[in-house]
């Protein structure tokens, strides 16, 4: 079944990157989550990238993902990266929701 939830944009980012970390969709952590909150399941213990994975976690448990040493990304601000998560965000909710891009 389909929803929309209305969620903190940290929290989406945060969910996110447990996904890619995990190499799992978003659909099927969430489902997890929700799982787990109501006690329908245990919680999954973090599991680490597979090999070869851009996803990687530092010594201090922060998620690092790397990108091509050429990628856009590499040259743009941190404010610039938001923004542009931000704008991609917006795009995709538009586009779940059937009105024009």
């Amino acid at each position: 079944m389909k929803t929309t939830l209305d969620l903190p944009d940290e929290l989406v980012r945060e969910m996110k990157l447990r996904a890619v970390m995990q190499g799992r969709t978003l659909r099927d952590l969430a489902a997890d989550f929700i799982r787990q909150g109501l006690g329908l399941a245990a919680p999954r213990p973090l599991q680490a990238p597979s090999p070869g994975s851009r996803a990687e976690i530092s010594a201090d448990g922060m998620p690092i993902i790397r990108g091509e040493p050429d990628a856009p990304a590499q040259r743009m601000s941190a404010e610039d990266l938001i923004a542009l998560e931000q704008v991609l965000q917006t795009q995709e909710d538009m586009q779940r929701a059937g009105l024009p891009v």
